[in-house]
C-alpha cells in the first residue's frame, strides 16, 4: 500500500508541470536548506568556547551595528534622492555657504555686499532738489487746494511717459473715455466692501456677472465655476492652495506641481507660502514651449496638478496646453492654465483673425485657469478672475473658521475685506467694450507686435526667441552683450524687461503701443542701437541691464537674494538724501 502523498509533494506536483525545464522546485528548495545549513555551521564554529553571555553580547553589538549601517545608509539615500530641492542644488548651497564663512572671504564679500547696497540705496530712487521725506502726520489736515498742490509735487517725480507706449507692458490703459468712466464709477463705489454681500447685493452680482462673463470667454459649461481676485499673484496662488488641500483629502502629505521653468514666479511663491513643492522642467531650447517628455518624467504619485502658460511672461510663447491636459487626464491630477497676461487676448484672436490651438475649458484635462482683467481686459490694477471647471475643486480655495467668537468667518479668498470699486469698475470695463471692443482690440496689438518681430528679425545681430504668438516678443543677440541694447534703448525713452537663462530683453505690446509711429520709432531706434553695439561689441552697460549682467555671472544665488532683498528696502527708504561733496550734486 503506498504512502499518502505529504502537502509539499502534493504543491510540486501542481507547480512544477508549470515550470521551465530547466527549474526544479526541489533543486532549488534543497540549495537553500543547504546553504542555511552552511551558516549554521559557519555560527558553531566561530562561536564554539563562548560562554552564552558572550554570544548575547555579540549578537546585540551586530545588529546594533547592522542598524546602524541601516539607518546611515537610509539617511544618507534620503537626503541625496528624496529632498524638496535637488542634491546638486544643495552640494552648491553648502560649499558656498562654507565659503563664505571663512574670515577673509566672508570680510570680501560683506564689503562688497554693502557697498553695492548703499549705491543702490542712493541710485534706486533718489528725490529731485529740495525734497525731502514726510515722516509723521501733518499738526492739521491739509484743506483740498492744498492737498491738490501735494500731489502736483508727487507726480514731478515721473519721468517716463508711459502715455507715449514707449514702456513694456506695466500700464495696460484703455484710452481716456474709459478712464473718465472708471474714476466715476470707482468714486460711487468707493466704500463698498464685497464682505458684506447682504449690505452691497449690487457689487456681489457685479463680481458674479464677472466671473461668469470670463468662464464664457474660456468655454466653460455650468459647471464652471469661479471668484475675482486683487490680482494674478492671488488667482495663482488660491489655485495652487486649492490642489494642496484637494491632494490632502487624496491622502497626498507632500504634494507636487509640475510646470515649466517659464511658469509665472507666483508659483514659486505659491510653493514657498502654503508648503507643497514645485517641480520645475526644462522648455525646449528651440520653441521655449515645455518638454512633454520631461514633463511625463516628473510626474509621480504625489503630483495633483500640471501648469502651462498661455502665453508665458518671458517669451510669450503659449505652452502646448493640449497635450499637457491629456497627460493630467491619463494621470487623474489637475491641469492649471495661467492665462493671466493674455487672458482679454487669446479668446478673440479667432475672431480677429489669428490661430492659436486649443486653450481653455473645451480641452479635456483642464481644470483651472487664471485670467487678469486689469491688463488687456483694461479695468483698473488690482482685478484678476481664478477659474475651476466645477464647484468641487472651488471649494478647496474657500477658507472657513467655523468656531470663531466673532461668528462663523467664510471667505472666498485670500483677503476679507477687498474693494468693491475695483469689481465695480472691472464690471464697467467689460461692459464699455464689448465682444467687439475686445475684437479690435486684440487685432492692433497682434498686428503691432507682428511689425516689430519683423524688424527685430530683420535687424543684424538680433534673433527672436521662439516663435511668438501673442503680444510679447522676446529677443536677443549672440554678438554682443543684449543688456547694452537695454541701456541704449532707456536712454532714448525706452522701457523693456530684461530676462536671464538666456539673457534677453522683450518688449510687451500695450494698446498704447499701437498708437501711430510708436512701432516705426522703436524699430528705427533699435536697428540704429544695434548697428553702433556691433561696431563696440564691448560697451559698458548701466542701470537694470548692469544688475542682472552681475546677477548672471554670480555662481553663489544667495547673493543675488540678498541683492534682491537690498533693493525691496530700498523701496522702503525714507532717508534724505545725502548733500553734495565739494559742492556737486
Amino acid at each position: 500500500m503506498e504512502a499518502e502523498p505529504t502537502l509539499w509533494e502534493k504543491f510540486l506536483a501542481q507547480v512544477e508541470p508549470h515550470l521551465p525545464e530547466y527549474l526544479h522546485w526541489n533543486e532549488i528548495c534543497w540549495t537553500f536548506v543547504s546553504y542555511l545549513a552552511e551558516v549554521r555551521r559557519y555560527i558553531h564554529r566561530k562561536t564554539r568556547g563562548m560562554e552564552a553571555w558572550e554570544i548575547v553580547v555579540n549578537t546585540a553589538t551586530i545588529c546594533f551595528y547592522v542598524w546602524i549601517t541601516f539607518e546611515i545608509l537610509r539617511w544618507l539615500i534620503s537626503w541625496i534622492f528624496f529632498q524638496d530641492e535637488s542634491f546638486i542644488s544643495r552640494v552648491k548651497k553648502t560649499f558656498f555657504r562654507t565659503l563664505r564663512r571663512l574670515p577673509i572671504i566672508k570680510d570680501k564679500i560683506n564689503e562688497k555686499m554693502q557697498e553695492t547696497l548703499d549705491d543702490m540705496e542712493q541710485m534706486a530712487f533718489p528725490l529731485h532738489e529740495g525734497q525731502t521725506y514726510r515722516l509723521k502726520l501733518p499738526s492739521k489736515g491739509l484743506k483740498e487746494a492744498e492737498l491738490s498742490k501735494e500731489i502736483d509735487k508727487y507726480g514731478e517725480m515721473v519721468e517716463i511717459d508711459w502715455e507715449a507706449g514707449q514702456v513694456s507692458g506695466t500700464v495696460y490703459s484703455g484710452g481716456k473715455e474709459l478712464t473718465d468712466i472708471l474714476t466715476k464709477v470707482y468714486a460711487k463705489f468707493a466704500w463698498t466692501n464685497p464682505l458684506h454681500a447682504d449690505i452691497f447685493p449690487d457689487v456681489r452680482k457685479m463680481e458674479a456677472e464677472v466671473v461668469r462673463m470670463t468662464i464664457s470667454l474660456f468655454n466653460g459649461g455650468e459647471e464652471a465655476c469661479g471668484t475675482m481676485t486683487l490680482g494674478g499673484t492671488e488667482s495663482i496662488l488660491l489655485a495652487c492652495k486649492a490642489y494642496r488641500d484637494w491632494a490632502y483629502e487624496r491622502g497626498i502629505k507632500k504634494p507636487e506641481i509640475v510646470a515649466p521653468n517659464t511658469i509665472h514666479a507666483a508659483f514659486d511663491k505659491a510653493a514657498h507660502y502654503f508648503g507643497f513643492k514645485l517641480v520645475h522642467v526644462a522648455v525646449n531650447p528651440k520653441t521655449y514651449t515645455c518638454d512633454l517628455k520631461a514633463l511625463k518624467r516628473a510626474i509621480t504619485s504625489r503630483t495633483i496638478a500640471i501648469a502651462g502658460s498661455a502665453p508665458h511672461f518671458p517669451h510669450g510663447i503659449v505652452d502646448p496646453i493640449e497635450d499637457m491636459a491629456k497627460l493630467a487626464k491619463r494621470y487623474n491630477i489637475g491641469m492649471h492654465v495661467d492665462a493671466c497676461l493674455g487672458g482679454f487676448l487669446i479668446p478673440f484672436m479667432a475672431k480677429a483673425g489669428y490661430h492659436l490651438p486649443p486653450f481653455d475649458f473645451k480641452v479635456d484635462g483642464v481644470t483651472s485657469i487664471s485670467c487678469d482683467t486689469h491688463k488687456y481686459g483694461y479695468a483698473p490694477k488690482g482685478s484678476s478672475v481664478i477659474m475651476y471647471h466645477s464647484k468641487h475643486l472651488r471649494q478647496f480655495q474657500f477658507f472657513v473658521a467655523p468656531d470663531w467668537p466673532g461668528g462663523i468667518y467664510a471667505c472666498p479668498t485670500i483677503p476679507g475685506s477687498r474693494p468693491g470699486g475695483i469689481m465695480a469698475a472691472t464690471w464697467a470695463a467689460m461692459m464699455h467694450f464689448g465682444e467687439s471692443g475686445y475684437v479690435e482690440c486684440t487685432k492692433k496689438i497682434i498686428q503691432t507686435r507682428e511689425k516689430i518681430q519683423k524688424g527685430i528679425e530683420t535687424t543684424k545681430g538680433l534673433y527672436v526667441l521662439g516663435d511668438p504668438k501673442v503680444s510679447i516678443v522676446a529677443f536677443g543677440s549672440h554678438d554682443f552683450n543684449i543688456y547694452c541694447l537695454g541701456t541704449s534703448l532707456t536712454e532714448r525713452g525706452w522701457c523693456l524687461n530684461c530676462l536671464q537663462n538666456p539673457a534677453a530683453i522683450h518688449y510687451c505690446i500695450t494698446l498704447l503701443t499701437t498708437q501711430q509711429g510708436v512701432a516705426d520709432r522703436f524699430i528705427k531706434d533699435i536697428k540704429e542701437c544695434t548697428a553702433k553695439l556691433l561696431n563696440d561689441p564691448n560697451a559698458k552697460t548701466t542701470g537694470m541691464g548692469a544688475i542682472y549682467g552681475m546677477a548672471q555671472s554670480i555662481p553663489d544665488r544667495s547673493m543675488v537674494s540678498e541683492l534682491a532683498c537690498g533693493f525691496l528696502d530700498c523701496m522702503y527708504n525714507t532717508k534724505d538724501p545725502k548733500p553734495a561733496q565739494n559742492g556737486t550734486k
